[in-house]
């Protein structure tokens, strides 16, 4: 399965945000998406999910030897302030979402197995979600996406609102979820999708790079991306 961009292009009044993107995303693998403050990130996301529509050009799935139209179940999206309804437990939310998840979910887990995935004590299980802090709601938004088992994951800065270790955690989750996904994870921070990416992706100028994950760590590779975010000619 791959995920297809062809000549895909944005703009916002007279700024050309995304200038024609081409790029085929892989099933198997984890992307970082790098990018500087403002270099479209965000943007790119949501036209794939279709939260907003791209002006021109083309999102496709192709699987099996077939092109498809992307479509709204293909995709799961964490956004980086995460959206969860504050008026409902997690417990309650948790229980609204697996409900209305049935028809595709046969057999899903008990409540307390998914909890248990994401490190969520069994204290915090019966607050009110308007009480949570950033990096606990982010949990419940990474949570419902990954019942939900969407092929294409989105994933905006996720792990910035994590202490060291859930964040380790979480990076031990992605890996073990990459194999039958399409993972595309924006960050700033090139350490960590040095650690955790199997590409790196750069949005720069309003088109993306790809840079091969062959010798990632050494310290030329990284000057490359530094020098690809700069905008440097030979990046």
């Amino acid at each position: 399965m791959h995920l297809v961009l062809k000549n895909v292009k944005k703009n916002f009044s007279e700024k050309e945000v995304l200038k024609g993107i081409n790029f085929s995303f892989e099933k198997g693998k984890i992307y970082g998406l790098l990018g500087r403050n403002g270099a479209g990130k965000t943007t790119l996301f949501n036209c794939i999910s279709e939260d907003i529509k791209a002006d021109d050009g083309k999102i496709t799935v192709e699987e099996n030897g077939m092109e498809r139209d992307i479509n709204s179940a293909d995709i799961g999206y964490v956004l980086s302030t995460p959206v969860v309804p504050e008026f409902l437990t997690a417990g309650e939310f948790l229980k609204f979402f697996l409900d209305i998840n049935k028809p595709e979910k046969s057999n899903p887990q008990a409540m307390d197995e998914y909890f248990d995935l994401m490190k969520i004590a069994p204290e915090d299980r019966n607050k009110l979600m308007k009480d949570y802090s950033h990096g606990m709601k982010n949990k419940m938004q990474m949570l419902v996406n990954f019942i939900a088992d969407p092929a294409i994951l989105l994933l905006d800065e996720p792990l910035t609102s994590f202490d060291v270790v859930v964040a380790d955690e979480m990076k031990q989750l992605l890996r073990s979820l990459k194999e039958e996904h399409i993972i595309i994870f924006s960050t700033h921070i090139l350490e960590l999708a040095l650690d955790l990416c199997d590409e790196i992706v750069i949005l720069n100028d309003g088109v993306l790079e790809g840079i091969e994950k062959e010798h990632l760590d050494n310290a030329e590779l990284k000057e490359k991306i530094i020098a690809a975010l700069r905008g440097d000619g030979d990046a």
